[in-house]
């Protein structure tokens, strides 16, 4: 740790910062005792930890804090849960007006992207310093990552589908096995649980000649909920490689006639969600849910002709279908099996290039005992299964069987989580993983905490079975975590965590060297991240604030560098205020500079957005943002560009 207070004491004034260089859904509104919404329990466990601080938090005539399952797979506060975890709410992303999921999430702590381009394009999503493919990224407790090359398909999920997002920060593989190295972010559609039967609307337009529109009906009529959403978004977007830095960069293949194609890339996006659910009796309930992304995309490729056309046709969907109830009074049981799919079909100038296609199966069956109602046994199985249908090479399908136990407890001011896993994978054996979290309660707002835990990432199919690339004999890449932090909650100052964290990696997959020239997958590099982030959320005198900030040294052990495409520093501050009829918001990003390919350094940036809403009435309103107010010129990775100072308004209708 004493690098991390090394680091604090370095961090520049903000000035200097900002220069140019699971399974089951539940609600986020209600007590954790409550009933949870959408593809969740009938009830909460009987022995919920969360129940008796919701229930002080009700007394003393607080927000209730939201509910969250991906923390420990069951139902409990998130100021209960002990990974550092934040939940963007429907409210957050109603005010925020975000296009696409990284502008929703950016602002986390410890979560940072790098794009190649504007909307739809290669995005790729880091926690706490992990690779994008080392971060779990699930729809309703179903995984959609796909098994080629280990990443999903964010940059095609649109806020219009989402009801609200759970961000779990740090080794969770004892929950979920592999990928859940740096965190899991969890998205879960509407439902329309707990609300009247309604339907809503809005379009927008804006710069890039952007259009966007979208149409939902949902609620909830006696013991059933339901929703359907549908959207579509165009945009003609900009021109995704900055093609005279390129050139400047690289004459000689310029002068060849070698190089990106300057005009724009249109981006093109239509998606459905919906879900229906019933509960049959007071114990037991069941339902479906079901998510679908079509999206077709225009990018860039530096290595063709400035006059080539390069497509991607991406689809994206998850169907699940679900069952809970008690088996006994004190015995929870939930049952769900799902298929997802992702795939992505490649054209140049009309005609065919590549497909990738992962189709993924699971089935889930987990439990909850109360033993008393403060201590609770979760024990359960899952099963994966995982295809690839690809132009570029074969591969078997990959089985994994996994069994899982856990153990959240009570005892007077210590909170304790314990949880152990083994996944059996077909290609290469068995892998076990744990996690062993403990609070303590110094008073009734502030909360000590501390964990130790292990992870594992399976490797993908390429590194399996590319040809002149796969090894078939690789291992998993391996990872150990240790965490210590501070909670505080108040009704005056909101909820404030600090976390200090190490994670160690191990047997990491990288293109390796040979004799011969090839490059070949191997488990040959190690890595280590130190650092601190904290997250902040308050109400201060009617105004909405919050900041989330990280330090951290993300190092590549094997040549000591820092991890590409990751800052050491990074921060956001955003503000939102009602005034009457009108809201008002705005974020600041600030990040320092990150190393990308060729030795190339990516300069700091800070950015400021701005939105704001007027309701005309009851049903009916009108909302604008601003995007980069200072056209601020900056890269998340080289050489592509990202969005100028932008404008967009929307009108929106909702049924009263």
């Amino acid at each position: 740790m004493p690098a991390i207070l090394a680091a604090i004491a370095l961090f520049p004034s903000a000035s200097v910062f900002a220069q140019d260089a699971t399974p089951d859904e539940s609600s986020t509104t209600a007590p954790a005792s409550a009933s949870a919404n959408g593809p969740a329990p009938a009830s909460a466990p009987a022995a919920a930890p969360a129940a008796a601080p919701a229930a002080a938090q009700a007394a003393s005539g607080q927000t209730l804090a939201p509910v969250v399952v991906t923390a420990s797979r069951t139902a409990q506060s998130v100021t209960e849960a002990l990974p550092h975890t934040t939940v963007v709410t429907q409210e957050d992303i109603v005010n925020s007006q975000a296009p696409d999921l990284r502008s929703l999430l950016r602002n986390q702590a410890g979560v940072e992207f790098s794009t190649n381009g504007g909307m739809g394009t290669n995005t790729s999503l880091f926690m706490r310093g992990a690779n994008s493919n080392q971060v779990l990224i699930m729809i309703d407790g179903v995984r959609i990552s796909g098994v080629s090359n280990g990443n999903a398909q964010i940059a095609n999920i649109l806020p219009d589908q989402i009801d609200h997002i759970e961000v779990v920060r740090g080794n969770v593989s004892a929950l979920y096995g592999s990928d859940a190295v740096g965190g899991v972010v969890q998205i879960f559609t509407k439902s329309g649980a707990g609300q009247a039967p309604a339907a809503n609307a809005q379009v927008e337009y804006g710069s890039n000649n952007t259009r966007q529109g979208t149409v939902g009906y949902g609620g909830q009529i006696g013991a059933t909920s339901f929703n359907v959403t549908g959207s579509m978004y165009k945009t003609d977007g900009f021109s995704a490689i900055n093609a005279a830095q390129w050139n400047a960069d690289n004459p000689k293949s310029a002068a060849r006639g070698i190089g990106p194609n300057p005009g724009n890339n249109p981006y093109e996006n239509k998606s459905i969600s919906g879900q229906i659910k019933h509960q049959f009796t007071q114990d037991w309930d069941a339902g479906v849910a079901t998510y679908y992304s079509n999206s077709q995309l225009s990018y860039d490729n530096a290595y063709g002709k400035p006059t080539d056309d390069y497509r991607m046709d991406s689809k994206l969907y998850t169907l699940s279908a679900f069952v809970n109830g008690k088996v006994l009074p004190d015995w929870t049981t939930h049952f769900k099996v799902a298929q997802s799919e992702d795939r992505s079909e490649g054209t140049i100038n009309g005609l065919f290039d590549s497909l990738f296609s992962t189709r993924t199966r699971q089935f889930n069956w987990q439990n909850e005992y109360a033993l008393t109602p403060d201590h609770t046994l979760m024990f359960g199985t899952d099963w994966l299964q995982q295809e690839l249908a690809s132009s570029s090479y074969n591969a078997p399908s990959r089985n994994v069987f996994s069994v899982y136990g856990g153990y959240e407890g009570r005892i007077g001011k210590h909170q304790i989580q314990l949880n152990g896993r083994n996944d059996h994978y077909s290609d290469f054996g068995d892998q076990g993983s744990f996690y062993a979290g403990y609070g303590y309660y110094l008073t009734s707002a502030v909360k000590l905490l501390a964990s130790v835990s292990n992870a594992f990432r399976a490797p993908t199919f390429n590194e399996l079975y590319y040809p002149y690339y796969g090894q078939p004999n690789l291992q998993p890449e391996r990872a150990k975590s240790a965490e210590v932090g501070v909670q505080v909650e108040t009704a005056s100052a909101g909820l404030l965590r600090v976390t200090a964290f190490e994670t160690r990696y191990n047997d990491l997959i990288v293109s390796a060297l040979q004799p011969n020239g090839l490059y070949l997958a191997q488990n040959v590099n190690k890595a280590k991240v130190q650092g601190i982030e904290a997250s902040w959320r308050a109400s201060l005198w009617g105004t909405d604030v919050g900041a989330s900030v990280t330090f951290q040294n993300p190092l590549d052990e094997t040549n000591n560098t820092q991890l590409l495409r990751r800052a050491r520093r990074h921060a956001s501050f955003d503000v939102g205020r009602n005034f009457g009829n009108w809201r008002f918001g705005g974020e600041w990003l600030v990040s320092s500079a990150r190393l990308d390919s060729g030795s190339r350094t990516l300069g700091g940036y800070g950015i400021v957005n701005l939105n704001a809403r007027y309701n005309i009435d009851k049903q009916w309103f009108v909302a604008a943002r601003v995007e980069n107010l200072f056209d601020k010129n900056y890269q998340l990775a080289y050489p592509y560009n990202t969005q100028g100072r932008a404008g967009f308004i929307t009108l929106g209708w909702r049924q009263k």
